[in-house]
């Protein structure tokens, strides 16, 4: 779980074992969280299919539509892959790596809702608004995103590191 910058002494009076038991379960927690989001968007994706306006997208709009759906169900994947890994893993004494890979795949899977989310947006708009809107709508939902998950942690931690 750890960072390149971080800091394995925080002050805790833990163990090895006992942090990674820890960090494990904070990850569990951030992949519920993410499961949860990732499953509803994808189950809506799903749903557009059957709708009866769907006849009426034009190839673009399926094209996006249909990529979306692909990038949506990998993002589901990824966001299941740490509890397989967990249970392939499980009893093996491979807690520490079991925690450090499920981080990176979370790092990823937040990287692929992040497009599933600027692109059902990008599409919406496309759709209800026109093209031109749906891009420009696309475009800054994933600004927003983009800065809300990678600009604020950054400025917290540059703010903490200069106190």
């Amino acid at each position: 779980m750890s960072t390149p910058n971080a800091v394995h002494d925080d002050g805790r009076d833990e163990t090895e074992a006992e942090r990674l038991d820890r960090n494990w379960t904070e990850l569990l927690q951030e992949l519920r969280v993410i499961q949860t989001g990732t499953q509803i968007l994808t189950g809506f994706l799903l749903t557009v299919a059957f709708q009866q306006r769907f006849v009426a997208l034009d190839q673009y709009e399926r094209n996006i539509y249909l990529s979306l759906v692909v990038v949506a169900a990998l993002t589901t994947s990824l966001g299941l892959a740490p509890v397989s890994l967990h249970r392939a893993l499980f009893r093996t004494q491979a807690k520490a790596t079991i925690v450090r890979i499920a981080n990176r795949i979370l790092k990823i899977t937040l990287s692929a809702v992040a497009i599933v989310l600027a692109g059902t947006t990008m599409l919406i708009f496309d759709v209800v608004v026109g093209r031109v809107a749906g891009i420009i709508a696309g475009v800054l939902a994933l600004a927003v995103i983009s800065a809300i998950w990678l600009l604020v942690p950054i400025s917290v931690l540059r703010r903490n590191r200069a106190a």
